[in-house]
């Protein structure tokens, strides 16, 4: 069964505690968002907290997927950017799928409706995300479009000795 998404939810205690819950079980699964197991809802809330003030102040938008059982089951930030030479683009972070949810199509449904999203925000002719290297993950956005546009080789250390590259990819709009 497909994925419901929202764009812009009312932030209620339930969608706070299924966000923190999502990114701590993706997290801890060995995805590439932002943390490395193990790690817990309350590690992840000040995180969470940043992301809710840039959504306040109107620089970031959140897209949520609901499962059939109307839990917080896939996520992505739309954040647009503050550089005003840059203003014609926006970052997707913590593109996110609950492993429960994996090998579905619910990535691929998340970024289609994340496209649908930025196309209908003013002035944006593209979507750039960064991606942790080591995991294949340039291949799947590939696969969903985006074209790698740059490469920074052991920008992101997972621990120590064990440094992956930073890949930044881009999705044009026009």
């Amino acid at each position: 069964m497909p994925l419901t998404f929202t764009l812009d939810p009312a932030v209620t205690p339930d969608l706070r505690d299924g966000l923190l819950d999502l990114w701590a079980d993706v997290s801890n699964a060995g995805g590439a968002v932002g943390f490395v197991p193990p790690v817990s809802p309350e590690e992840i809330r000040p995180e969470l907290v940043r992301q809710f003030a840039a959504m306040e102040e109107e620089r970031s938008r959140l897209l949520v997927g609901y499962d059939e059982e109307g839990r917080v089951a896939a996520t992505a930030f739309l954040t647009r950017n503050t550089h005003r030479l840059m203003t014609h683009w926006i970052w997707l972070y913590t593109v996110m799928v609950h492993p429960r949810h994996q090998g579905k199509g619910y990535g691929r449904d998340l970024l289609a409706a994340a496209e649908r999203a930025a196309r209908g925000m003013d002035g944006i002719e593209a979507i750039r995300l960064a991606c942790r290297g080591g995991l294949g993950l340039e291949r799947f956005y590939g696969a969903c479009g985006y074209k790698e546009v740059g490469r920074v080789p052991g920008a992101i250390r997972v621990a120590p000795g064990d440094d992956r590259d930073d890949i930044i990819m881009l999705l044009p709009l026009g």
